[in-house]
């Protein structure tokens, strides 16, 4: 099994370039309902609204197919098992990421496209559904891959792949017929989300940077509220940019905010850059470092899932509340990247 994308240099990293013009949502609000009669939970046929048309699945799906560059961990988290997913495009060894370990249990899964879907090697793998929440598909490989079996895209409530996490976790389970399950695993997720705001004050309203490297072919690239990556923060309480964009030398303050989120390099890396290493919140040790993109850290924030998030906040949830505790004093244990 390989991963892709999440945005050009890991699962999340190829994509950068395209999701950082777009604008993610946060909260758990349901996906658009689907009609009277129509609603998940093993009651079958099931009719979900896409932003495309309707996705009608006449049965319990039996060979499902991922198509979405994080779409194969929303499948695992209820308890399905893809027979096929999208290519990972980056360098991280999704195939033994940790937080799936239990699920994916060294199976190999067959690929399907890499930046593209491969509509055909869809089609061979005889889906009965094709889930495809965050693949950035357009209404033609919609209109083909419905041709093959019932293909279950994002919604118009949300820009193209910025469909949160709570969202995506919904309308997959209704897709699969686990609409309970998938409330429950939302709204245990959201729980430990909640108990570590509440452990932690100080993380209310902290302005917070999260910059990676290479993305745009830019040193340095700030990811606002328009990338999905930075709703992990947001959930957390923290506050981030609106809106992504390159960062220049020149431009290198609009980083050194109350915390400070670096991705696709390591610490010493980074302080080889004396106006870097310069800043306030780098030389005050207020930074939180994920490594480069073959970390596990920068696979967790990438996937953005059920079985993802959790193991995030177990990772970096103690060098977080160092970092924006206010305690200059305080050194940061960075995570085990």
């Amino acid at each position: 099994m390989s991963r892709p994308l999440f945005r050009r240099v890991v699962v999340l990293t190829a994509v950068a370039g395209l999701t950082a013009a777009l604008s993610a949502c946060g909260g758990s609000d349901d996906p658009a309902p689907a009609a009277a009669g129509e609603a998940g939970g093993g009651a079958w046929p099931v009719a979900i609204e896409n932003q495309f048309g309707t996705t009608e699945i006449p049965a319990e799906p039996e060979r499902v197919v991922t198509v979405g560059f994080n779409d194969q961990d929303f499948v695992l988290a209820l308890g399905g098992t893809p027979v096929g997913v999208r290519e990972n495009l980056g360098d991280y060894d999704a195939d033994n990421r940790p937080w799936a370990e239990q699920q994916v249990a060294g199976a190999e899964f067959p690929t399907v496209g890499g930046m593209e879907i491969d509509v055909e090697a869809v089609a061979a793998l005889e889906p009965d559904l094709i889930v495809g929440v965050y693949s950035f598909m357009d209404q033609a490989v919609y209109d083909q891959l419905s041709g093959i079996a019932p293909t279950l895209a994002q919604t118009d409530d949300f820009a193209d792949g910025a469909t949160p996490w709570q969202q995506q976790t919904l309308l997959t389970g209704r897709a699969l017929g686990k609409e309970d399950e998938a409330q429950e695993l939302v709204a245990d997720i959201e729980g430990r989300f909640a108990a570590l705001v509440e452990q932690n004050p100080d993380f209310a309203g902290r302005a917070l940077a999260v910059d990676f490297a290479g993305v745009a072919d830019s040193a340095h690239y700030l990811f606002g509220t328009d990338d999905l990556r930075t709703q992990f923060f947001t959930d957390l309480g923290f506050a981030v940019a609106d809106t992504s964009t390159p960062v220049s030398q020149e431009q290198l303050p609009l980083l050194d905010q109350d915390v400070l989120i670096g991705g696709g390099y390591t610490k010493d890396e980074a302080l080889t850059d004396p106006l870097f290493a310069g800043l306030d919140v780098v030389s005050s040790d207020r930074t939180v470092y994920f490594g480069d993109y073959s970390t596990d850290l920068m696979g967790t924030l990438g996937y953005g899932s059920p079985l993802s998030l959790p193991y995030l906040l177990d990772q970096v949830a103690p060098a977080l509340a160092q970092a924006a505790d206010g305690d200059p004093a305080t050194a940061v244990e960075q995570p085990a990247a």
